[in-house]
């Protein structure tokens, strides 16, 4: 793992701040295509992609039967069963903390605002089945929006895995569809005989399944444009082979993972370096490489390290509790050695669909609020109207908008 200090890793945060979610110009004329005919033909051309790509057999519905659910429940482990129990108690209760409040005031005597929160009518939730099956993210969409109160939860996941089919039995998923890539989001956002559209889609995916999503934006709801996994750890203190093992394994979920460990101290970065060398070199995690995506940046101070962090804007950072107040920039904060960012990956409550290319300046990462809307409610009185009317019907011939301002005097004058 390469260790960069002075201009070269200000030069490499300054690339890292200029990255995008992902590079989406390579597929973006195929996955057009597939958006394009899904929407044209409905199933004719979902089933025919999912038959290419996604594993579904001839004549084998695109929904999976509720039997095929229970079925996958009744055979996985008890030790799986009891894990997604503890996992999804974490995640729901975190939900419900996380909850938007409905609320109103009075800004003025006779002036009373709020807002109330309604639930979104349908939601599609999209649970990779490629390169790991992630059951986990199934916990991760579904249980905001149940929690949200969104009465049509719809699932999309290709060549789901015994333990993703079991996940939704055990979390009461009704419709699951056995279909991925840029056709299950081209389905989720216009709908076809099978697959009923639905007002928003979340979860992460391949470089289709994210094409697709930003193609389908201006028709359905999406959380975010998501990218490959990154992880950024700042520490002058920590405990060597706990930051090598945050780093190995974040990476270990994309070959072009992002995985930066800041310090301002030669010591720790020399002996962070070398436990990610040896971790990658293991014969448990041969696959993986961060001598392109991985660094060690040598801070100037503690100060620059976080710096560097904020301006990176990393999906997940691990921080020290006296710097949680500094850190502006994630989409997920873990502090101290005690809270490697696996236990946010699985159990810990916290989301993790989380923004990556630099998103994380602008927002964070999947909840309830994604699935509810926030109405704004304002009601006057006689009294509540006479006090602003002056004011709005200045501002409003200031617009040359005389029909608003009349809509004021009507009722002045019929006080």
């Amino acid at each position: 793992m390469r260790t960069l200090h002075g201009r070269n890793a200000q030069a490499f945060v300054r690339a890292l701040e200029k990255r995008g979610a992902t590079d989406l110009a390579r597929v973006e004329k195929q996955v057009g295509r597939i958006v394009a005919e899904v929407r044209k033909y409905g199933d004719r051309a979902l089933r025919r992609y999912a038959e290419k790509w996604d594993g579904l057999k001839p004549r084998q519905p695109l929904r999976v039967a509720a039997t095929e659910l229970e079925q996958a429940w009744n055979t996985v482990p008890e030790q799986f069963k009891q894990a997604l129990n503890t996992a999804a108690g974490n995640v729901r209760q975190y939900c419900e903390w996380q909850r938007p409040q409905p609320w109103r005031n009075a800004v003025a005597p006779g002036i009373q605002v709020g807002q109330v929160v309604r639930p979104l009518q349908s939601a599609g939730c999209y649970v990779p089945g490629g390169r790991y099956p992630l059951p986990s993210t199934m916990l991760m969409t579904v249980i905001p929006a149940q929690v949200a109160g969104v009465p049509e939860v719809r699932v999309v996941s290709p060549r789901p895995a015994l333990e993703t089919l079991a996940a939704a039995h055990f979390l009461g998923v009704r419709e699951f569809f056995r279909i991925g890539g840029a056709q299950a989001i081209a389905a989720l956002a216009f709908g076809t005989k099978s697959v009923p559209r639905v007002d928003k889609i979340v979860g992460p995916g391949n470089l289709f399944v994210t094409a697709a999503k930003k193609m389908v934006a201006f028709d359905c709801g999406i959380d975010f444009l998501a990218g490959p996994t990154e992880v950024v750890i700042v520490s002058e203190r920590g405990e060597a082979r706990f930051i090598a093992a945050d780093l190995v394994a974040q990476a270990e979920h994309d070959p072009d993972a992002l995985a930066v460990f800041i310090t301002a101290s030669d010591s720790l970065a020399a002996q962070v370096a070398a436990e990610v060398d040896r971790a990658a070199a293991s014969n448990e995690i041969a696959n993986i490489s961060l001598k392109d995506n991985g660094a060690v940046l040598l801070a100037r101070s503690h100060g620059e390290a976080l710096d560097f962090a904020n301006r990176i804007a990393a999906e997940h950072i691990t921080v020290n509790e006296e710097d949680l107040a500094r850190v502006r920039n994630a989409g997920s904060i873990f502090i101290g050695d005690y809270s490697p960012q696996a236990a946010g990956d699985y159990a810990a409550g916290p989301n993790h669909v989380l923004p990556t290319g630099a998103m994380a300046r602008f927002r964070g990462g999947l909840g309830v609020h994604d699935f509810v809307k926030t109405i704004s409610v304002q009601q006057l009185s006689r009294d509540g109207l006479a006090r602003i009317s002056d004011a709005v019907i200045t501002l409003a011939e200031a617009e040359g908008l005389t029909a608003h301002a009349e809509s004021i005097r009507v009722r002045s004058a019929n006080a």
